[in-house]
């Protein structure tokens, strides 16, 4: 399965990034101080993006990291404490 794969009953749907975010891999909810990885397949952070997405509400991070989202003051979605954990 890919990286921007989501698995649903069984069958794989291929999952592109938001057309705004193609080169990016985190995005930020500013009314929550969220970040979302667009790499990730859990499907509660997709439907956490598509919503976001549609609010218009959004950043990208320049550097693209975690580290930089920190510092503007960005916790990670629990879909990424999740897998940083494993």
């Amino acid at each position: 399965m890919s990286a921007n794969s989501i698995r649903f009953g069984g069958s794989v749907t291929s999952m592109s990034r938001p057309t705004k975010f193609e080169d990016f891999r985190y995005v930020g909810d500013k009314r929550k101080q969220v970040v979302y990885d667009l790499d990730s397949d859990d499907p509660e952070s997709v439907a956490a993006v598509a919503e976001l997405m549609e609010s218009e509400q959004f950043l990208a991070f320049g550097p693209d990291t975690l580290d930089e989202a920190r510092n503007r003051g960005y916790r990670p979605h629990r879909s990424i404490r999740r897998a940083l954990a494993e």
